[in-house]
């Protein structure tokens, strides 16, 4: 009884940090956010990716600022057969410099993403709440420079992902990976 107690008041204390209002980080600068970022660390409970984390590989971001302040968001993987998954949005800028919010088209949902970590040259810290049909679920990434994450960035992603109700098991860096051709 007191085991399934405690199971409860975790399960309780997931969600209601999950459901915290995470804010972007201070100073957000969308110029300086522009250009090619590895995807190193994913972090979710969703089903989905609870069923296919261990096939995920690194794959890339392109962050491209428009004119009005939105972001365009290309994303491209290699799949294990040399066919590349890409996907792209259009982020809208919102009053809060560093969130950005878009539809996804291809899974159905609504994103509230922002920017919470950054250090431009090295890595950044990407916060999303996706919402389907009135469930949220909590997506976090860890963007990087290069293909590598030291220790400590590694450690403050998976501290940061435990804190917004992610379970250890679902926290992952992500496998090295060859990058698409260019479109």
């Amino acid at each position: 009884m007191r085991n399934m107690l405690l199971r409860m008041m975790g399960v309780l204390m997931c969600a209601l940090a999950a459901c915290a209002d995470i804010p972007p980080v201070a100073d957000f600068n969308l110029e300086k956010m522009a250009g090619k970022w590895f995807n190193v660390g994913f972090a979710t409970n969703a089903q989905w990716f609870v069923n296919h984390k261990d096939t995920m590989k690194m794959g890339t971001a392109i962050i491209t600022p428009t004119e009005g302040g939105d972001m365009d968001l290309t994303y491209s993987s290699l799949n294990s057969d040399g066919t590349c998954w890409r996907m792209t949005h259009l982020a809208k800028k919102t009053e809060t410099p560093g969130r950005f919010t878009f539809r996804s088209q291809r899974w159905n949902n609504d994103n509230d993403m922002r920017i919470v970590d950054v250090v431009y040259d090295n890595y950044a810290l990407v916060h999303t709440i996706k919402t389907k049909d009135g469930v949220s679920e909590v997506l976090n990434k860890l963007y990087s420079r290069s293909t590598e994450a030291s220790a400590d960035l590694q450690q403050k992603f998976t501290q940061f992902s435990l804190a917004t109700g992610i379970l250890a098991d679902n926290i992952v860096m992500l496998p090295l990976n060859a990058e698409c051709p260019a479109a």
